[in-house]
């Protein structure tokens, strides 16, 4: 498949901007300055950018408590999410959500919750509204390996099949349920399987190969596009970081039981570097053009860390102001 520049450099820039952001929140995170539980998103980087970058601004995306790359590659606002991580009022959520709820619905990200696979029945209700409209709009739920043990999901793959509606299930499969190998809790790891009772289409992709990642979304969008959806989508992937902050860390406590040579092995697979050598290679950047797309990355981050340290906090007089009496 041919690419355009302008493709190229995008997805890189997202996944750039993803990175520099969740880095630039371990050390806040480590000293206590952020005190929302944090799930960071490093490693992920090519699920996000590759699937969000064939949808539009009308189409919906719906998150899970790990979803700061998807808010970024759908266009939020960088400087309204670290307020919000931060629990700023100038925050998405007015500094009320945290880290897990997260929503930009100018820009179609219509939420992010840490309820387990809870946001999936919701992106289901976003489909049908566009399929009864007929505005050739697509939802898109991004849920992990975890979900597919919650009900759920299994209902509204039946329902989003019986209607053919435009929804986009993306399974960002990185292996692991909080600290609980796959291995430990399916009989059967390939994901992408549980679409076929339902005869959904189902693609099941390397999560750290941006341009697979992209060109499956193409041809899954395309699909709910023209009406034929839904559409099922398995990204192989991993995260860098530990399930919640940094690494996992409790007063001092390292809990993460990852073995040390999986991770290893996983870091060798990192999307940026791998698709930055790719760009390289095919001298569609030079060393100069890719450093300097990672700095415009850490300024944009750095200058989003600021503006949230700099804003004001929520008036506790205002507690109750948005609580449904």
């Amino acid at each position: 498949m041919e690419y355009n520049r302008k493709l190229l450099s995008s997805l890189l820039l997202t996944m750039r901007r993803i990175r520099e952001c969740e880095e630039s929140l371990v050390e806040p995170i480590n000293k206590g300055e952020v005190r929302t539980p944090c799930h960071l998103y490093s490693g992920q980087e090519a699920v996000a950018a590759g699937v969000i970058s064939c949808l539009t601004d009308k189409d919906y995306v719906f998150g899970t408590h790990r979803s700061h790359g998807h808010y970024i590659a759908k266009g939020g606002d960088l400087r309204r999410m670290m307020a919000e991580i931060f629990c700023r009022e100038a925050g998405c959520s007015k500094g009320r959500g945290g880290s897990m709820h997260l929503v930009a619905p100018e820009k179609g990200m219509l939420g992010a919750a840490p309820i387990v696979g809870g946001t999936i029945p919701l992106a289901l209700g976003a489909a049908l509204a566009a399929h009864i409209r007929g505005d050739k709009r697509i939802a898109a739920a991004f849920f992990g390996d975890g979900a597919t043990g919650e009900g759920g999901i299994y209902e509204s793959l039946n329902f989003a099949a019986l209607y053919k509606l435009p929804m986009l299930f993306v399974c960002e499969n990185n292996l692991y349920a909080t600290h609980m190998p796959i291995d430990a809790c399916r009989n059967n790891r390939n994901i992408s399987r549980i679409a076929g009772p339902f005869n959904i289409k189902a693609w099941r992709v390397d999560g750290n190969d941006v341009l697979k990642v992209y060109e499956t979304a193409k041809a899954a969008v395309e699909l709910c596009r023209a009406g034929k959806g839904p559409a099922f989508i398995e990204c192989l992937t991993y995260r860098f970081r530990g399930h919640v902050g940094p690494d996992d860390a409790v007063q001092g406590i390292h809990t993460d039981i990852r073995p040390p040579a999986e991770l290893k092995r996983w870091l060798k697979r990192d999307p940026i570097a791998l698709f930055e050598r790719y760009l390289a290679s095919k001298k569609i950047m030079t060393p100069s053009t890719l450093e300097n797309l990672r700095l415009k990355a850490a300024a944009e981050a750095a200058d989003a860390v600021a503006f949230a340290r700099r804003s004001p906090r929520p008036n506790p007089r205002h507690l109750e102001k948005y609580v449904t009496k």
